[in-house]
């Protein structure tokens, strides 16, 4: 029976194989830091577009609610945007717990009083704690979780290769 041989590829060697994957034009253009920050930040501004669609469209509980949901979703992609190698799960739970810090703030009387005061104040801390809005922080924080993890597994599609670096590599 021969002896399975183990494959170890060095971050160099992976640096190599990216830089092959990617065309020079983009390479030059682009720093590494606005490369990796640049998917974030798009996924913020989708994620602000998508809440005033919402609040314009819909109204009621789903609009509440959702609109909930989308400011855990747009914490999580300004998460990334600052620290864009942090886990999808980390980042979420920071959003989640920003979220919820915020919220149950709102059980104090500063976020009514910094909200009578600014209307950017009212849209970042609201006035009125509601508990329903804890579910709702949670449930955009698992999707922004979701949405983040499937982003960082979807192999290049400009390649149409597999990704430089596999658990087939290290079988």
């Amino acid at each position: 029976m021969p002896a399975v041989r183990r494959v170890t590829v060095s971050p160099a060697a992976r640096c190599a194989r990216y830089r092959e994957r990617v065309s020079p034009a983009l390479q030059t253009r682009l720093s590494p830091a606005l490369r990796a920050r640049l998917p974030a930040a798009l996924a913020a501004v989708a994620t602000v577009a998508a809440g005033l669609t919402v609040r314009a469209v819909t109204g009621g509980w789903f609009g509440k609610y959702a609109g909930d949901a989308l400011y855990t979703v747009l914490v999580h992609a300004l998460i990334v945007l600052v620290l864009p190698r942090v886990p999808p799960v980390r980042a979420a739970a920071g959003a989640l717990a920003f979220s919820w810090a915020v919220e149950l703030a709102q059980l104090t009387p500063v976020p009514a009083a910094l909200s009578e005061a600014s209307v950017l104040a009212r849209l970042v801390l609201g006035s009125t704690f509601g508990a329903a809005d804890l579910v709702a922080y949670a449930a955009g924080a698992a999707l922004a979780a979701t949405a983040h993890a499937l982003v960082r597994r979807a192999p290049s599609r400009r390649s149409g290769q597999r990704p430089a670096v596999s658990f087939r590599d290290h079988a």
